[in-house]
């Protein structure tokens, strides 16, 4: 009934159309226990095979150590500054140790000549310093062919003063500037021992301490200092500093000198320069000469103070050696001297020709009358380191 059955019982199948009743399940004390929710039905498991494991992860080999990335480069160009910067101070130290070098060399090497002599009533000595700059026309040293080709003419022994110069430099405070004065060589003036005579004859005669004594006698200065260029040394000179830079106004054209030379700025050499300062071809002959020699003067030397000659290291033996060969001075002059002649010349100047009062025949040839009083002013200014009346000289 209820559709259970007890023990011994048949099973009765339900009609058709019918679910069969559910079970009833007893508890041990025979009492029914109601229906629960139904059991889920068992998964049939799969046929037991051979258990696969996962496969353990292929180890990946460590990473090499690399060693440290280097900073980008910096442009080949951004590091010349800073180059140029460390070197710099070497540079100036070698260019400087070169100098001191070549000027100590130069110092021992220097011809010298005793230029003064200790004679009755010599001047005094006036303020400033006053230096006695000569140019000879000495041949000595140049071959036959080296005559040629400076134009120079043939041997004519001892030589002459082609050149006469007296420079003045004040001492440092007196607000005057440096003072070039020319002396004509053909000066007339009394040669202490030989009487009257051109001026240029004291050195043919007696050298350069007759001359000097006779410059002091004529213009009533003590000379301090001595120097003096030959034709061959001048133009060597002027070679090793690698020409020097001139202006001249005119042209000039004359084939005795072997100068031809177009107006204008320009560089010389050292025979174009030769040529230059010994040309009387122009409309006031030895006057335009004796400001051409000043002129040059005063070109030369700041050629040789010039600090961008000095960054070549070749003419720190060029310039020296040709110097040595070219230039003589007093017993009591160096390198230093003549790099204070130098160095001031560089500055203002004053450049004149010692006042003329007109010309002479005489029996040693036409010379040149100096204006006697314009003259001992010009001079009487100078030992007193005062600016020299504009109105003197040419």
């Amino acid at each position: 009934m209820n559709g259970d059955r007890g023990p011994g019982r048949p099973w009765h199948h339900p009609p058709p159309g019918r679910e069969p009743p559910p079970l009833l399940y007893r508890d041990s004390h025979g009492r029914p226990v109601p229906p629960g929710p139904p059991r889920p039905r068992a998964v049939p498991r799969p046929a037991a095979g051979p258990v696969r494991r996962p496969l353990a992860p292929t180890p990946h080999p460590a990473p090499r150590s690399q060693p440290p990335a280097r900073p980008p480069a910096t442009p080949r160009r951004r590091s010349w500054p800073r180059r140029l910067a460390l070197l710099a101070p070497l540079v100036v130290l070698l260019a400087a140790a070169g100098l001191l070098g070549s000027a100590a060399w130069l110092d021992t090497a220097l011809q010298r000549t005793a230029a003064f002599t200790a004679y009755p009533d010599r001047p005094p000595p006036g303020l400033g310093t006053t230096w006695l700059l000569v140019g000879s026309d000495s041949r000595a040293g140049l071959s036959p062919r080296d005559q040629q080709e400076l134009s120079t003419g043939g041997d004519i022994g001892d030589g002459r003063t082609d050149t006469i110069l007296l420079v003045h430099l004040p001492d440092p405070g007196s607000g005057s500037a440096a003072t070039v004065v020319s002396l004509p060589r053909d000066s007339y003036v009394t040669i202490p021992g030989y009487g009257d005579d051109k001026i240029n004859a004291a050195y043919t005669v007696g050298g350069a301490p007759l001359l000097t004594q006779t410059v002091e006698q004529a213009t009533g200065m003590r000379v301090d200092h001595y120097l003096e260029i030959g034709f061959g040394g001048f133009a060597a000179l002027v070679d090793a500093l690698g020409g020097v830079r001139l202006c001249p106004d005119e042209p000039i054209d004359d084939p005795l000198a072997g100068l031809e030379l177009p107006a204008g700025c320009q560089k010389l050499t050292g025979a174009t320069a030769l040529g230059y300062v010994r040309s009387r071809a122009t409309p006031r002959a030895d006057l335009d000469r004796m400001a051409h020699q000043r002129q040059f003067l005063a070109a030369l030397l700041a050629r040789v103070t010039d600090p961008s000659v000095w960054l070549n290291p070749l003419r720190w033996y060029q310039v020296p050696h040709a110097a040595a060969r070219a230039v003589t001075v007093d017993n009591g002059s160096g390198v230093a001297n003549l790099a204070a002649l130098g160095w001031a010349l560089r500055g203002p100047t004053t450049d004149l020709t010692v006042p003329i009062g007109g010309f002479i025949e005489s029996d040693v040839g036409d010379a040149v009358l100096w204006d006697q009083g314009a003259a001992a002013e010009l001079f009487d200014t100078l030992r007193r380191d005062a600016p020299p009346p504009l109105d003197l000289g040419n």
